[in-house]
C-alpha cells in the first residue's frame, strides 16, 4: 500500500514538473518580418508576363482568375 501511494505521488509530481518546464511558443522579434504588398512578389513565384510592383497587373490578373472560379460564367447556358 505504501509502495502504490509512493509511486502515485512520485508519478504526479513529475507530470507536474514536466508542464513547469515548456518554453513560451511566441515567435522571437528576429523572426517576425512585415508583410508586404501582394504584388511585389519574389521573380520566381510571377505568372506569365506579369512582372513584380505592377499593381495594376495584378488587380488584372485577380479579378481574371475570380472570373474562371465563377460557376455562373463556367456552367454552359441553359437549354430552352
Amino acid at each position: 500500500m505504501m509502495l502504490r501511494t509512493t509511486i502515485y505521488l512520485l508519478a504526479a509530481t513529475s507530470v507536474a514538473l514536466a508542464a513547469c518546464g515548456e518554453k513560451a511558443q511566441t515567435a522571437s522579434p528576429s523572426a517576425k518580418k512585415s508583410d508586404g504588398k501582394a504584388y511585389d512578389a519574389a521573380p520566381a513565384h510571377v505568372a506569365g508576363n506579369w512582372k513584380s510592383g505592377d499593381a495594376q497587373a495584378w488587380e488584372e490578373h485577380m479579378r481574371a482568375r475570380a472570373q474562371a472560379q465563377n460557376e455562373y460564367s463556367r456552367a454552359p447556358a441553359a437549354a430552352k
